[in-house]
């Protein structure tokens, strides 16, 4: 029963009604470390709208992180490894629209400083990374290439 009540009073914080002070003491004092973890890891709608009021900014985060990402696998396998499994002629096209839509977006975001075309290179970038991740799955790509094109088929 008083996890219950507890459980009703963290749902009571998260809508933002008026929690009871002395159970809201008593919860932050046997709060865990992951509830606290989770609290300061929440975002407010502004912050994860920053997409559409910040495309600049967000396109150097998502364009640094994917760099990252890239820099992760390459610590994992092996930066060799790495190099020639990007360079496998099975990959190799979605390798350079990959890399050719990194360069756009900074080049959008750093140098052009169009709110407009960066959000384009943003959707290019994210277009090229989920075509090149689809690459290391076997059958993937023809997968949903056959799924896009009998979505869109207009012939009847």
């Amino acid at each position: 029963m008083e996890k219950m009540s507890r459980a009703l009073e963290r749902a009571k914080m998260l809508v933002g009604m008026d929690v009871d002070e002395e159970a809201a003491q008593e919860e932050a004092s046997s709060s865990s470390f992951f509830d606290d973890f989770n609290r300061q890891c929440t975002l407010s709608t502004q912050q994860s709208m920053l997409v559409f009021f910040n495309p600049i900014k967000f396109g150097i985060t998502f364009t640094f992180g994917n760099l990252l990402a890239l820099g992760s696998t390459a610590f994992l396998i092996g930066p060799k490894r790495q190099l020639d499994m990007m360079l496998d002629p099975v990959r190799i096209y979605a390798t350079a629209i990959y890399f050719a839509s990194i360069v756009i977006a900074l080049l959008c975001a750093l140098y052009v400083h169009n709110k407009l075309l960066t959000l384009l290179a943003i959707i290019l970038e994210f277009g090229a990374l989920v075509w090149y991740s689809l690459s290391y799955i076997p059958f993937a790509r023809s997968m949903v290439t056959k799924i896009m094109v009998s979505c869109f088929d207009t012939e009847f």
